[in-house]
């Protein structure tokens, strides 16, 4: 008899602590910026098996993020650019305390694997590769991506808005971008640094030359109306581990 009420006792202690386990995870909702497409699952992957938590991530520029959250929408932390996290601090969207710096990234010019590339070693150099390229891509300004916008304003700036007009294709996203430069539908294309990772068959021709270039710093924060506030800390802190920022600078970004 004893044997037997010790087995139980044994039983209940398993599946008590199963049932603790069980309890004591959580299925955490991110929304990340398109920028680390390329490195994300990775870093959410090693947390998701450290923690015992679930992860769900969702993919998109930082301007569709931060409307989104302005929306309402339902989350349980984001990692959006500066301004853009300092809007939503702003309109009470983000947990008061909690944003975190994680990375930043510069602007790049990349052509297809294999092709030559231009010399972007100067401002004057950059602007006369851009004028002997039969075509350019960057992300449409108006989708709020980083890079896009930055472009945007900067060959306006550099007076060679109207000479490049013709021959410039404005497309939804960072991945489109590269993917367009992979595929030879365009001969060069303007991103982020870190967009090397997001597709095969494209190479890095160069940062943009210092005095044009523009770091995003992408910034983490637990949405105010989050469920799961103790699981969204973990991950953001996961975000500073050694692991995490092997995982960033493998993958062209400056952690901070």
């Amino acid at each position: 008899m004893t044997t037997r009420w010790f087995a139980i006792a044994i039983c209940g202690a398993l599946l008590a602590a199963e049932n603790a386990s069980v309890a004591s995870s959580a299925e955490v909702k991110l929304l990340n910026p398109l920028a680390m497409r390329g490195v994300m699952p990775d870093v959410v992957s090693q947390f998701e098996r450290s923690s015992g938590h679930k992860v769900t991530v969702e993919f998109a520029t930082v301007g569709v993020i931060t409307d989104r959250l302005l929306k309402g929408e339902a989350a349980d932390v984001t990692v959006v650019s500066g301004p853009q996290m300092e809007e939503l601090q702003k309109q009470a969207k983000i947990a008061a305390g909690s944003r975190a710096d994680v990375a930043r990234v510069g602007v790049a010019v990349f052509v297809r694997a294999g092709a030559a590339k231009p010399d972007i070693g100067s401002v004057d150099a950059f602007k006369r590769a851009l004028l002997a390229a039969k075509s350019i891509s960057y992300g449409d300004p108006a989708a709020g991506g980083v890079s896009g916008v930055h472009m945007g304003a900067l060959i306006d700036r550099l007076g060679i808005a109207a000479e490049l007009k013709p021959k410039i294709q404005l497309l939804p996203n960072s991945q489109a971008v590269v993917d367009a430069v992979a595929n030879g539908n365009v001969e060069i294309g303007i991103g982020l640094t870190s967009d090397t990772a997001l597709t095969p068959g494209i190479d890095l021709a160069g940062a943009l030359p210092p005095e044009i270039q523009n770091f995003t710093l992408y910034a983490a924060g637990i949405v105010v109306t989050s469920k799961q506030v103790d699981a969204g800390k973990a991950l953001i802190n996961f975000f500073s581990s050694q692991a995490t920022q092997a995982a960033l600078k493998a993958k062209g970004f400056e952690p901070r």
